[in-house]
């Protein structure tokens, strides 16, 4: 049986769409409960919540601004309001503001800091001291492979999703002896609206360059999120990439 049914918790930031939203629906399918993250999208939140809720497990939906200290504090505290402790946290939540470094603004290079770096470190450091008390948690960073490989025009998200790789090994390294363990996934292209909104002319250049020759969905990356936090329990520190054979490291 998967430890997933033992009454585990997790927060899942940035989950209205896309990756998070699979996330949730694959942790929620066995057996967890979740905390359902947006900034903007609501509505999407909330049919999610009603989605999830329709399987026998508990869901609440949080709004927070996880760039902002104090909204992944008020994240964290609802969570534990609701269900007592929190056991996964998937640091999920980003943004891309795209711009080569010539055009690239001071606000694109801090948003995309903010909200794809700084706030791992928030809700991290604001769910391990329970954690640790239970001895027993999963923390997993959403990074990407182009943190690894770099990307015209992504200065600011490639070293946002860079610092999340050495944040996972450092933090991995700490806690481990708490039975703790910390792990970035590095998807590659992935079928969520930033590669399906490209044009066509782009999307066929991607896919040249990827030998298994599509893109990878998000219930992928989901079942591999899953995996990690329900059977890793000898994983931790690792960045595990899924692109494809795109990046091989």
């Amino acid at each position: 049986m998967s430890c997933l049914k033992d009454g585990k918790v997790a927060i899942v930031t940035g989950s209205s769409r896309g990756l998070g939203a699979a996330v949730v629906r694959e942790l929620a399918a066995h057996g967890c409960n979740v905390a359902i993250n947006y900034f903007q999208s609501k509505d999407a939140a909330e049919a999610l919540h009603k989605e999830v809720s329709a399987n026998g497990v508990s869901a609440i939906v949080v709004p927070a601004d996880v760039k902002r200290l104090e909204e992944c504090k008020r994240l964290v505290d609802a969570a534990m309001e609701e269900f007592g402790h929190v056991d996964i946290l998937v640091n999920n939540a980003g943004v891309n503001r795209d711009r080569t470094l010539r055009r690239m603004t001071a606000e694109e290079w801090e948003e995309v800091i903010a909200t794809d770096l700084n706030s791992v470190y928030y809700c991290t450091s604001l769910v391990v001291p329970q954690m640790i008390e239970r001895n027993w948690g999963r923390v997993i960073n959403m990074a990407s492979i182009v943190g690894q490989m770099g990307n015209v025009g992504q200065s600011n998200y490639a070293a946002a999703k860079a610092g999340m790789v050495g944040f996972t090994r450092a933090a991995a390294q700490e806690l481990a002896r708490y039975n703790i363990t910390v792990n970035a996934l590095c998807p590659g292209f992935i079928e969520t609206d930033m590669v399906l909104n490209l044009t066509e002319e782009v999307k066929q250049a991607l896919l040249a360059r990827i030998p298994i020759g599509r893109f990878g969905r998000p219930e992928e990356v989901a079942r591999l999120c899953r995996f990690l936090v329900a059977e890793g329990e000898y994983i931790t520190g690792a960045q595990l990439n899924i692109n494809g054979g795109m990046y091989l490291q």
